[in-house]
């Protein structure tokens, strides 16, 4: 068994439970933000959920506000806002720190399974980033908000995707279908 399955976690509305309520499905672990760029793609989290939770895939949301401050609300307010904003029914979990000082466990044992990100080729996400002083330290840090990591059905992580993957990416469906069908 995974270690990722022993790892506690809380559901926005505080409730406490582990990673080992989705054992044998296939995770799409992911930090979101309300207030990127980036936070279209909780539209795109739910299309994929909806189109492969039949088959065995379930995304997981967890927010983070590492990322120049862009999840500054209450898990109620975050609840409200995925809701009405974007529809989302896939499971929301409490906001945690996923990189640097206090980072969740959660993260230090996804990282720690995926040191790095699959990139995208001249990425301009990066490019902005760095340009700003806010790319990562090193290559094992989360880049952004919206990266995500791909968990098979045993509670290994298989891919990573960098935030600027989109979950309607060619790579990152392939990669699910793949998990799936195992």
């Amino acid at each position: 068994m995974s270690a990722l399955y022993d790892i506690p976690v809380r559901r926005i509305d505080g409730s406490n439970v582990s990673l080992g309520d989705y054992k044998g499905k296939v995770m799409l672990i992911v930090n979101v933000a309300s207030k990127c760029g980036l936070t279209p793609q909780y539209a795109d989290l739910e299309k994929v959920y909806e189109e492969y939770r039949d088959r065995g895939l379930v995304v997981l949301g967890f927010p983070a506000n590492e990322f120049a401050g862009q999840e500054p609300g209450s898990n109620e307010e975050i609840q409200q806002f995925c809701h009405s904003k974007f529809g989302v029914q896939f499971p929301m979990f409490e906001k945690i720190v996923v990189k640097g000082d206090g980072q969740h466990p959660l993260y230090r044992a996804l990282i720690e399974q995926c040191p790095k990100a699959q990139g995208k080729p001249d990425s301009a996400l990066r490019k902005t980033l760095d340009s700003h002083g806010l790319g990562p330290k090193n290559d094992t840090d989360i880049m952004w908000n919206f990266e995500k990591f791909l968990v098979n059905r045993e509670g290994r992580v298989v891919a990573r995707f960098a935030p600027d993957f989109n979950p309607q990416d060619a790579e990152v469906k392939k990669a699910i279908e793949a998990e799936l069908s195992k």
